[in-house]
């Protein structure tokens, strides 16, 4: 992957290639800003009369639980992420919380009165889970444009156009007659059914787009009556209907048609997602092109790309260049963990405090959060570890390391690669 670099004060340059990144920083030209990104900061700029810093397009594919991310210049991709949220990991926490809150409630313990009255969400409000969304793929937006030259955002927008699957000449001919169409549609059936046939239950195969109630009896082309099948289920079941053809099958039967009419809820938030990241990112000056999931997926098929977050926002939009060249081989993978919390004890599952939180968050230099390499000279756990590092107070810290969670590390062996944003990094 592409280094990320900065001049003396602090203002984004070109990224350069890793050899050339080593021979400056072998030379002692650039010093390591940081790590993840790896970014360096060069001491000493060479201006050339004719030196220009060239603009990189950021490309966003904002997901449910993962976002990619990728920078490009022309047909190059020099630099890629995918940003895995936790999103549901807040909502789980704010269940909890509320459980804690109406049990307290029901035992008449000591608490405060409910407040009902003085609650009004204002324009543009977001759950907390869905906010968090936003707010962290902003982040990353904005902390690479201190790094990278950023001259223009690419972000998919909507992730169906179901205003083009309800009256498909609402866009012109481009979508009635060119390539795209049917992309739109065959998306949106993959993402409610799973990606797997709705009769078998089989995965990795051929799926074929098929009439719930068969065409040939009455049944329409919305996407209601549309689901996916493979090939054998398909023939099989031909223009039987589908009461017919799954009698001695009676939950499978109830569990197609209860799909088939429920609505796509998870893509609904995705895109409500979206719009406000949307007009966060319009707020940052830069033009901002926009397109939908299923011109991404024919980008990347034209390509024969795999499916992979980070090339999906590679072939956002049509900037996409006829031929992608892929300079990296593996993305960077960021997992936001949070801040931390402002609880000051740990209660049970029935809300009674058990054990305190120590007040001081550094223990030893250290606090939990932080990116440390470790390095064991003696003992059961010899070795080098890099990771995020949970401190006790006791002096014996857990890393989180590539190969999973290693516990028992002393303070002595640790030392601080970057300072905790509340972020874990991996490849």
């Amino acid at each position: 992957m592409f280094v990320l670099v900065v001049d003396q004060n602090r203002k984004p340059l070109n990224p350069c290639h890793p050899a050339r990144a080593r021979k400056f920083l072998k030379s002692g030209r650039a010093v390591v800003l940081r790590r993840y990104p790896f970014t360096i900061m060069l001491k000493d700029v060479e201006k050339k009369p004719n030196s220009v810093c060239q603009e990189y397009r950021l490309k966003l594919d904002p997901g449910s639980r993962t976002t990619g991310i990728s920078i490009l210049k022309d047909d190059k991709i020099i630099w890629a992420a995918e940003l895995n949220h936790r999103g549901y990991s807040i909502k789980q926490s704010l269940e909890s919380r509320r459980a804690l809150r109406r049990g307290r409630r029901n035992r008449h313990t000591r608490y405060r009165q409910p407040r009902f009255n003085n609650r009004k969400r204002p324009d543009g409000w977001l759950a907390p889970s869905l906010q968090h969304r936003v707010l962290t793929t902003l982040t990353w937006v904005n902390r690479l444009r201190r790094f990278c030259p950023i001259g223009s955002i690419s972000m998919e927008l909507v992730r169906f156009d179901t205003q083009l699957m309800q009256n498909p000449e609402i866009s012109g001919t481009e979508y009635q007659q060119g390539e795209l169409a049917g992309y739109e549609t065959r998306e949106y059936l993959l993402e409610k059914w799973g990606r797997r046939c709705a009769y078998c239950g089989k995965e990795g195969v051929p799926l074929e787009v098929e009439h719930i109630h068969p065409k040939s009896k009455g049944g329409s082309n919305r996407v209601s009556n549309l689901t996916l099948s493979c090939v054998q289920c398909n023939q099989n079941k031909g223009n039987k209907p589908i009461e017919e053809f799954l009698n001695r099958k009676p939950d499978l039967l109830g569990s197609v048609l209860s799909v088939a009419k429920r609505p796509l809820k998870d893509a609904a938030a995705v895109n409500s997602t979206r719009w406000a990241l949307y007009r966060v990112c319009g707020e940052t000056g830069l033009p901002i092109e926009t397109g939908t999931g299923g011109r991404t997926k024919f980008n990347r098929i034209r390509q024969e790309l795999p499916k992979t977050h980070w090339l999906d926002a590679a072939c956002v939009g049509k900037s996409t260049p006829d031929k992608l060249r892929v300079l990296i081989d593996k993305p960077l993978i960021i997992t936001a963990k949070g801040h931390g919390t402002r609880q000051m004890c740990r209660t049970d599952k029935f809300g009674f405090p058990i054990r305190y939180v120590p007040r001081n968050k550094f223990v030893k230099g250290f606090q939990t959060g932080d990116i440390v390499k470790a390095i064991v000279t003696k003992g059961k756990k010899i070795g080098a570890y890099i990771g995020r590092v949970a401190v006790r107070t006791t002096g014996s810290f857990n890393i989180s390391a590539a190969n999973g969670l290693v516990q028992g590390i002393n303070h002595k062996y640790c030392s601080r690669v970057q300072g905790k944003d509340g972020y874990q990094y991996a490849f």
